[in-house]
């Protein structure tokens, strides 16, 4: 399903005059659609593959698969094979995914330039993103002259438009260069947007006071935001936070929610680690919450942190 998605939601980016002219080319599509959103990624190959000769919307799909490893491993160069055919037809996630491609010298040496016009292609097209890709290109400086007040121009304005890439890319570059409020002002856009990486981010800046004053309840808010989806970098975090929560003004003691939020997400943690200074920190925090915790929530708890882990495997590993 999430194969499904990211095509469906490449190809709607287009704007009205593209999903007109490119009409036609998705009528000729439906097995192979049926097949990608069934997860039959042999099948929808297959598919795709029929109508590669003629169809554009083919060619970016076969290039998802290869850039992705749907079914198969992924193949950087082949990928950028389709997606530069689909480019020519104008497909505006092609573009920018050929601009890409050509930025990162996949299958020819790295050629900024060229990469920036197809990035300008993309966005005149309606993807936001794009512009803030050509700005990355003008920030690093290695391929066109540096130019670092045009690029956070470029990628300002690409945020503006919701795009998360370039709010992340933002609050990255204002992270290094220690604007710290201003990388919280887009960590927080990209967190309310549902960015994993930006909740977890912001969730540290809060928690350290780093951009603005320090708020433990909001970073505790967004480390368990994060955690929920799985986002393993969260897990000790919200446990660290839940641990020196407020405490219950009528027992001196940690809240029984909180106390078993710390046991849920330490061991979510202890399972989604492997580095010493972690696991020394989650062994130090579970023999304080077992000192504490009846010992007949364990049984339950457990179920909660094992029905997590198999929802959420581990695939978030910490930038």
């Amino acid at each position: 399903m999430r194969a499904l998605l990211l095509t469906l939601g490449l190809l709607l980016a287009m704007p009205s005059h593209g999903q007109t002219t490119h009409a036609y080319l998705r009528l000729p599509l439906a097995r192979a659609d049926a097949a990608l959103a069934a997860q039959d990624y042999p099948a929808a190959y297959e598919a795709y593959a029929q109508h590669a000769a003629n169809n554009p919307l083919a060619q970016f799909n076969l290039g998802l698969f290869e850039q992705q490893g749907w079914g198969r491993p992924a193949n950087p160069p082949a990928a950028c094979g389709w997606f530069g055919k689909a480019a020519q037809h104008a497909i505006p996630a092609a573009q920018q995914f050929w601009g890409d491609c050509l930025a990162g010298g996949i299958t020819r040496a790295p050629d900024g330039p060229a990469a920036l016009g197809w990035y300008a292609k993309a966005a005149a097209s309606g993807l936001a993103g794009a512009l803030c890709s050509a700005g990355d290109l003008y920030i690093q400086g290695t391929l066109v002259a540096r130019d670092v007040a045009r690029g956070l121009a470029l990628c300002t304005a690409a945020a503006q438009q919701a795009s998360l890439p370039a709010m992340l890319k933002l609050a990255d570059y204002y992270r290094t260069s220690t604007d710290l409020p201003r990388a919280r002002f887009w960590y927080r856009q990209a967190a309310q947007r549902h960015s994993l990486e930006a909740q977890w981010r912001l969730g540290i800046m809060l928690s350290e006071g780093t951009g603005g004053a320090a708020d433990p309840a909001e970073a505790r808010f967004w480390f368990e935001t994060a955690a929920m989806d799985g986002y393993a970098p969260a897990y000790l975090p919200a446990a660290i936070l839940y641990a020196n929560a407020p405490l219950d003004a009528a027992t001196g003691a940690l809240a029984p929610s909180d106390l078993a939020r710390v046991y849920l997400w330490n061991h979510a943690a202890r399972a989604r680690t492997t580095n010493p200074q972690q696991l020394a920190e989650i062994a130090r925090i579970d023999a304080l919450v077992s000192a504490v915790m009846p010992a007949e929530w364990r049984s339950a708890l457990d179920s909660k942190v094992a029905s997590h882990l198999a929802i959420h495997p581990a695939t978030f590993p910490a930038p």
